[in-house]
């Protein structure tokens, strides 16, 4: 791996194109560039969220969600290639069912917001819906193992639940959405 990270600034990229792991080139604008971009994306907003006081738990899994993110990522990279597993997926699925059990129920929709931690979450889960958005705009368009469609849309989900989990440490709760009609009835109580 040195060997290849030894030179950053390659200038190959000054036309317009980028290398991928196949060692092809493409331009920067491709869905496949896109997608690759936006896992990065994901990928570096878990890892400053990563820099919070969480739950050893919770950091934990983020972490693991790091190298999945890096494995989902280098599968984009190289057309025609696999790396994430349909197992990744079921991590996923089993912790948001771990985080998700003591929480209450909605019953109103939740504001991104909270802690510094929990609106870091939803910034991530944001995020993580625009990377699933640009793999289906790229499964279009070419053949790409559902796994990684499926593991970004799981991974969403978590991260909204963590962003509910991260509210409730030291006593906190969701930020609830008001609709008007629930404004002018707690005016009407007060």
């Amino acid at each position: 791996m040195g060997n290849r990270l030894s030179a950053i600034a390659t200038r190959t990229g000054d036309d317009g194109t980028t290398g991928l792991g196949d060692g092809s080139r493409t331009v920067k604008d491709a869905l496949r560039v896109q997608a690759m971009g936006d896992v990065d994306e994901l990928n570096s907003t878990i890892g400053l969220l990563l820099t919070e006081d969480l739950p050893d738990d919770v950091a934990r899994d983020l972490f693991d969600i790091q190298h999945d993110l890096f494995d989902l990522g280098g599968e984009l990279s190289i057309p025609g290639f696999t790396l994430l597993k349909p197992e990744q997926v079921v991590r996923l699925d089993e912790w948001l069912a771990r985080y998700n059990a003591p929480l209450p129920a909605l019953r109103e929709f939740i504001l991104p917001g909270g802690s510094r931690a929990a609106a870091m979450a939803h910034v991530a889960r944001t995020v993580c819906r625009r990377a699933e958005r640009s793999v289906v705009s790229l499964e279009a368009n070419e053949p790409i193992n559902d796994t990684l469609r499926h593991y970004l849309n799981r991974l969403s989900d978590l991260m909204f639940v963590l962003a509910r989990t991260l509210n409730r440490m030291n006593g906190g709760n969701d930020v609830l959405w008001r609709s008007e009609r629930n404004a002018r009835a707690a005016a009407e109580q007060d």
